[in-house]
């Protein structure tokens, strides 16, 4: 029987973990109606929110741990921790599915997972997608056309990381890091020789803003290629 924990760390979302949460419960609704023995957890940990995250939280049911660490590590590491005590499953059959606060998923982000993981995926890397309504119109025009599907670039990304839970442990888990301690565990995951398998078959969608939660997230990256897709070098303008 398979189990899985859905992992989201969360920082002063309250305008997004609405529309976040009720993407994961529809795709894990989804899930349960193709295996109705699922069992399935989700968790929010709740890092030094200030505002109304937590009370949405709750008013949801949904399971949270708090914590005022300020890094998005130690978040994922306590989320899973929690989720996996509830579950108390074998962790060979268990999986971790992990977001980000600001993402929605969509139906079949769990079932995919979990197609790969019986095929012998050990770690899945999804793509994600800003939403275009928050880029400019060039910017969108140049994601577009530098990210086509069926051609996933294996590119890290929190918001979009599955992983076998008895991988997970062997691996290390998630090392307690304030930014890309996602790239870590995957980097770890890689070392113990697992097998790892880029998909965008599950792509997610995360905000586009330019201002993000951690200094070197999915945002900073965005500002970046948003700079240079507005203002390219000359070299690259023909001028």
């Amino acid at each position: 029987m398979t189990a899985l924990a859905v992992v989201i760390p969360a920082h002063d979302e309250e305008a997004l973990i609405g529309r976040c949460l009720a993407s994961v419960e529809r795709a894990v609704a989804h899930a349960r109606e193709r295996d109705p023995g699922l069992s399935a957890v989700v968790v929010v940990a709740l890092d030094a929110c200030t505002d109304t995250t937590a009370a949405q939280v709750r008013r949801r049911g949904i399971e949270a741990v708090e914590l005022t660490a300020r890094r998005v590590g130690t978040a994922r590491r306590l989320g899973v921790e929690r989720a996996l005590s509830l579950l108390g499953s074998d962790p060979a059959h268990t999986w971790i599915a992990m977001t980000d606060a600001d993402t929605t998923v969509p139906r079949d982000w769990i079932t995919h997972q979990l197609e790969l993981m019986d095929a012998g995926v050990d770690l899945i890397l999804g793509t994600v997608r800003p939403d275009f309504a928050d880029l400019s119109a060039r910017h969108a025009a140049y994601w577009r056309a530098t990210h086509r599907r069926g051609e996933p670039a294996g590119n890290v990304h929190g918001a979009n990381l599955g992983v076998r839970a008895s991988v997970y442990a062997r691996a290390g888990g998630i090392p307690d890091l304030a930014e890309h301690e996602d790239v870590a565990l995957v980097r770890a995951v890689r070392a113990i020789g697992a097998t790892v398998r880029a998909s965008d078959t599950h792509e997610v969608e995360t905000s586009g803003r330019f201002t993000g939660r951690t200094p070197a997230g999915y945002a900073a990256f965005l500002r970046r290629v948003h700079a240079w897709v507005d203002s390219p070098p000359l070299a690259e303008t023909g001028a």
